[in-house]
């Protein structure tokens, strides 16, 4: 009786065992397949080559992410919100040359996040702190430093233009 108790558990163990091979099989798929994704930082770019010149691109969310045509084979693909939307590409004939996901985040190792209970405010620090542009962050943090840019732009364009700084 006793062996055949131990076959029993035997049977159970290496079911377990033949599961948790089965998940982390599955897990490295899928990180496999992330891998594959263009990844690509807020307010960043990232140049995608392709195999043959496109003739069309299409961006799924372009709120997420924008594509511009460098020339026929090259792509330079910016990351303007957080999230993740699709890229697909076209040659002349209208054959599929590319179709990845695009992720779009940050680098965690520059920036800063504070947290006041459900107030977030963003930090770029490299190597000092200032204030950094991130959606998500609580509006009058946000809001704060949308004016300032504005205003930066707004007296770089006068310049350019040779008129007068904005008041």
């Amino acid at each position: 009786m006793s062996g055949h108790t131990r076959a029993g558990a035997w049977n159970r163990t290496s079911a377990v065992l033949v599961y948790i091979l089965i998940q982390l099989a599955a897990l490295q798929i899928a990180g496999a397949a992330w891998a594959k994704d263009i990844m690509v930082e807020i307010d960043e770019a990232s140049l995608v080559r392709l195999e043959r010149p496109a003739s069309e691109v299409i961006i799924g969310n372009p709120s997420i992410a924008d594509v511009s045509v460098q020339s026929g084979r090259l792509l330079v693909v910016t990351g303007k919100s957080f999230g993740v939307t699709n890229l697909i590409v076209v040659d002349e004939k209208g054959k599929q040359i590319l179709s990845k996901n695009v992720s779009v985040g940050i680098d965690n190792k520059r920036y800063v996040t504070v947290h006041k209970g459900r107030n977030r405010a963003s930090y770029h620090c490299n190597p000092t702190c200032q204030t950094a542009l991130i959606p998500g962050d609580a509006a009058d943090h946000f809001e704060g430093m949308s004016k300032e840019l504005r205003n930066k732009f707004g007296i770089a364009q006068s310049a350019l233009e040779g008129g007068q700084s904005p008041q």
